[in-house]
């Protein structure tokens, strides 16, 4: 039999339930642990770093920056908590467990709230200008509200998985009344949910001048119910946005070029001869602008009182006073030259033919038998 040492003896003995020894050993544990959590978080956060430098997604640069939202005291706690559990702590041996649940709904809720700190930043660093200032408030609030969602998502699943809290009867009275609720708001929820379809979709965006069914104005401002805009007469216009969404809308600012169709109406005494060479006039009036491309110009077709030459073109740009000097510079040419070979514009008008006797005949039958009478 090997007697004990001095130093078994001391570790042997007890201090509050449990050895010197088994102290030491959780206390060695816990600080492996720990520089192994915090080795680990390291060499993460500088490996993917170093990937997501020479990728172009976001994927390893979210993650990245949810490894780096890992708490330091967070890998102590779970480093002690761990340790601890091969313990003899009497009653509060069997609040570990639940409190490392509860650290580690904390980190996993830091983990989710520093992905979306990134999403936000990721968006609103390519909305900085003065245009974009209600797509900022609009990714602003959402990012408000999904932190907020999860914090309670955290909160709801520490009441049932570590305190054991039933909250059914609490979800169903929430579930009741969030029925009636929506079924009295579901307008303004649908222009709720419209404005961020509008925000991520973007369809159009502040300064964009739009046409919705019969109307049509520049974007003032896009808001979470109703979107303003500004008529060519200068009146506002309120239009709500899932009635936006909901009708065919023509985004002009976006077009990148125009295409133009005119009609030209002469008379039918032009000569034959002149007009089967007017579509070759207006063709080279047409490309002695710029930017300009010609389409065609045909005799197109006969009229009541007019035979009508049509001519398509495209302005090359999409700027409306560019279009519209463009078009008066050819009608100026084309009154210049249609006027130097006598060529006539048609106007609306009408030839009666009459059959019979003319008037003048009718009223010498008629003026003997007005003398009789």
């Amino acid at each position: 039999m090997i007697a004990p040492t001095p130093v078994t003896g001391v570790l042997s003995r007890a201090i509050l339930g449990n050895s010197i020894q088994a102290w030491l050993t959780a206390a060695l544990t816990a600080a492996i642990i720990f520089l192994v959590l915090v080795v680990v978080r390291r060499v993460l956060v500088s490996r993917i770093g170093a990937l997501a430098a020479r990728t172009s997604t976001h994927v390893d640069d979210t993650i990245l920056a949810m490894i780096a939202e890992t708490r330091t005291w967070v890998c102590f706690a779970v480093a002690v908590l761990v340790a601890a559990s091969s313990l003899n702590l009497w009653r509060l041996g069997q609040h570990v467990p639940a409190t490392l649940k509860l650290i580690v709904l904390w980190q996993i809720a830091l983990w989710g709230a520093a992905a979306i700190a990134f999403w936000m930043q990721h968006h609103l660093s390519r909305r900085t200008s003065e245009q974009d200032r209600t797509s900022v408030a609009m990714i602003t609030a959402i990012g408000v509200g999904a932190k907020v969602l999860l914090w309670i998502l955290v909160f709801v699943t520490a009441l049932t998985s570590v305190f054991s809290i039933n909250i059914t009867p609490l979800i169903t009275s929430l579930g009741v009344s969030g029925i009636a609720v929506a079924l009295a708001v579901q307008n303004i929820l649908g222009d709720i949910l419209a404005a961020l379809a509008i925000v991520f979709d973007k369809p159009f965006d502040v300064g964009d001048a739009i046409g919705v069914d019969d109307i049509s104005g520049t974007v003032e401002r896009i808001g979470l119910k109703t979107t303003h805009l500004r008529s060519a007469s200068v009146e506002q216009i309120i239009i709500g946005n899932g009635d936006l969404l909901k009708s065919r809308l023509h985004n002009y600012r976006r077009q990148s070029q125009r295409r133009v169709v005119f009609n030209l109406d002469i008379t039918y005494d032009t000569p034959t001869d002149v007009v089967g060479q007017l579509p070759k006039v207006v063709e080279a009036i047409v490309t002695k602008q710029s930017p300009v491309k010609f389409d065609r110009s045909h005799v197109s077709s006969f009229g009541e009182s007019a035979i009508r030459i049509e001519t398509v073109y495209y302005v090359l740009v999409a700027d409306y006073m560019k279009y519209m000097n463009i078009q008066q510079a050819i009608n100026l040419d084309l009154l210049r030259e249609f006027a130097s070979q006598n060529v006539k514009f048609a106007f609306p008008g009408r030839t009666v033919y009459h059959q019979g006797l003319v008037a003048k005949d009718l009223a010498v039958q008629t003026q003997p038998q007005s003398a009789q009478g």
